[in-house]
């Protein structure tokens, strides 16, 4: 899943191929995958791009139209989407609403982004909206952490407000912190040498510990993918990641054997000796490690 080192290089890469350019049309192939139904995307043939920004891990493409106004067309990848960028026009897609293709945004010159999704399940989300406050998961999302409004403080007062809830839960939640995912809440407490399971009500030392491997983390993935196109920060991601998605592996910081505990729909990666004393966590129903 794309999270917010990933979407901000997105963002970086498309607003340079995007910017004042113009729609020629937004083609929708699976149905399923566009959540609006007014504005229609037929809205936006002719409109000119005004840019392209993130609001945590939604994609904001901005586009001003004769008829409309200001529209906007945003973008959740969800688990399994992705956008890539094509030089020429598109081949007719192979059936409708079949494949990995959700969207194409097409430019006059034929030119543009395909908007695709693997997988059987499929969680893409694509709005038309002539403001991004209307997409519910936008309007629920707490604060930005790369902001500088993002303080110790702030930071402070949610895990204070979280409690006894586990740390890990915490820093994936949209509505607490914007654009953390499961992959970079496991190198975030792997940096800072915490539980997953830790509740979050924690000491001044431990939420310092906490906030600077929040921005440390982010930071670096974002200087790492710095320059690449789409195509290329899939790989980027994992070979940056150090425990997430490494199970079996041994840690790059101490040598230990990752662990990973298993969930219904996603798994977490931790190193025992970083992180939990040397111990194992069984699941988190069982484990009662906090620390």
């Amino acid at each position: 899943m794309p999270e917010l080192p990933e979407v901000h290089a997105l963002v970086t890469d498309l607003d340079s191929r995007l910017g004042g350019r113009i729609i020629a049309s937004l083609d929708i192939v699976s149905f399923a995958a566009l959540k609006t139904f007014d504005p229609q995307p037929s809205a936006l043939t002719a409109a000119t791009i005004d840019g392209v920004s993130r609001q945590g891990k939604f994609l904001d493409i901005t586009c001003s139209t004769a008829a409309a106004g200001v529209l906007h067309v945003i973008i959740h990848l969800a688990r399994a989407g992705w956008i890539r960028w094509r030089d020429g026009p598109p081949p007719p897609p192979s059936r409708l609403g079949g494949g990995p293709l959700a969207a194409r945004l097409v430019l006059d010159d034929g030119s543009g982004l395909d908007i695709t999704e693997a997988g059987s399940k499929k969680s893409l989300a694509l709005y038309v909206v002539t403001d991004p406050a209307l997409v519910p998961g936008i309007a629920r999302l707490g604060p930005d952490p790369l902001q500088p409004q993002f303080t110790e403080e702030v930071f402070a007062a949610i895990l204070a407000r979280s409690r006894r809830a586990q740390v890990k839960g915490v820093l994936r939640n949209q509505s607490n912190i914007a654009g953390i995912g499961n992959a970079y809440s496991d190198e975030i407490l792997h940096t800072a040498k915490m539980s997953p399971f830790k509740p979050a009500a924690m000491t001044a030392d431990e939420t310092a510990r906490l906030y600077a491997a929040v921005q440390s983390t982010l930071r670096g993935a974002i200087s790492r993918s710095g320059g690449l196109t789409a195509s290329q920060l899939k790989r980027e991601k994992k070979s940056g990641l150090q425990v997430h998605g490494r199970t079996g592996e041994a840690c790059p910081v101490c040598g230990d054997i990752i662990r990973e505990v298993i969930f219904a729909d996603s798994t977490l990666q931790y190193c025992p000796t970083c992180q939990t004393g040397g111990k194992k966590l069984a699941d988190r129903v069982l484990s009662r490690l906090l620390k």
